[in-house]
């Protein structure tokens, strides 16, 4: 019979990353962590949190975090690896008014039996937002949109059947979108390990955005599935820098204004983050709701996130040299 106290060590885990969620100075207990890298880069985040809430003007209230495990990797008396999903709710008050966001972490876990106690010996992200979204395209540039082909429209994919191209953007569907699959994936569609900005194609499709089908990958903006082994989409379907590229470029169908400021931003809009600031984009949110102060809040997938601040600067994946684009979807398509 294994030694089911490691099962207690997660739970413990669990509790000690819920109250890192609002509080920020040492455990009141023994840690159970010795992972001294992981360590050091939780006390890090949590004084950029306790700085982030001071500049926004928001107190947390409270945080609940439920875990689960899905994944055994390995189980013996003396070391267990597990893959474990943490829910978190996290609500906090900003002038006078209580908002709640969402997020859902999966972590890789090991624990190791020390005498009669269990540890986590190491904590690994298992799919982080700095991760490339879709697959890596072997050529990018902004020359690949101007495509000669003649736009085709695909409403089948979401259920429109054979109903007239939308010449509007309509934003409340494209947030409602967002808010039905943060923490799924529609059947319809593949799920991507980095399925950031295949969620958010999928958000920018139901608000009406046409497709635009040109049968080549590194043009226009469309998704077929998959065929024969084949991956039948866009790039800018499926990854950040290229929709960026896309609909600052485009000239049929969707497209988008950049702006300077996310408080310029509204619903269904775009924000793309360069974590490095290499110039390379790699992650992407859309934003389904406002703070008491009108900023932005964002849903997301890869991490899954419903109404997340949309700085990001609570990410493992955020640096001092992060970017932000902020993409103003146009109203007409």
């Amino acid at each position: 019979m294994l030694h089911p106290d490691w099962k207690q060590a997660l739970f413990t885990y669990a509790n000690q990353f819920n109250r890192c969620e609002i509080e920020y100075g040492p455990l009141k207990e023994e840690n159970v962590v010795t992972d001294l890298r992981f360590l050091m880069e939780r006390g890090e985040r949590m004084a950029r949190m306790k700085e982030w809430h001071r500049e926004r003007g928001t107190t947390p209230i409270h945080a609940e975090t439920r875990v689960k495990p899905v994944r055994m990797l390995r189980e013996t008396e003396a070391e267990v690896v597990a893959d474990v999903l943490l829910h978190v709710r996290l609500f906090y008050d900003k002038a006078g008014m209580t908002h709640r966001e969402e997020r859902v972490e999966c972590e890789r876990l090991t624990f190791g039996r020390e005498g009669a106690e269990w540890r986590v010996r190491r904590v690994e992200r298992v799919v982080g937002e700095q991760r490339l979204s879709g697959a890596e395209a072997p050529f990018e540039s902004a020359a690949y949109i101007h495509a000669e082909n003649m736009p085709l429209l695909n409403h089948s994919v979401l259920g429109f059947g054979s109903a007239a191209r939308q010449s509007r953007y309509h934003r409340e569907e494209a947030a409602a979108y967002a808010d039905r699959w943060w923490n799924g994936t529609n059947p319809e569609f593949e799920n991507f390990e980095a399925n950031c900005t295949n969620f958010v194609s999928q958000c920018l499709f139901a608000g009406g955005a046409p497709i635009h089908y040109t049968g080549k990958r590194e043009s226009g903006w469309w998704y077929k599935g998959m065929a024969g082994g084949r991956e039948l989409w866009s790039y800018s379907w499926a990854m950040a820098n290229s929709l960026g590229l896309y609909l600052r470029s485009s000239t049929w169908g969707l497209a988008a204004s950049e702006v300077a400021r996310p408080d310029q931003l509204t619903l269904g809009d775009v924000i793309l983050y360069d974590w490095d600031g290499s110039g390379r984009f790699q992650h992407s949110t859309i934003v389904t709701a406002f703070d008491a102060g009108g900023m932005p809040l964002v849903n997301a997938h890869t991490v899954c996130a419903r109404h997340r601040y949309w700085d990001y600067r609570d990410s493992y994946a955020w640096t001092e040299n992060t970017v932000y684009r902020f993409y103003h979807i146009t109203d007409q398509f």
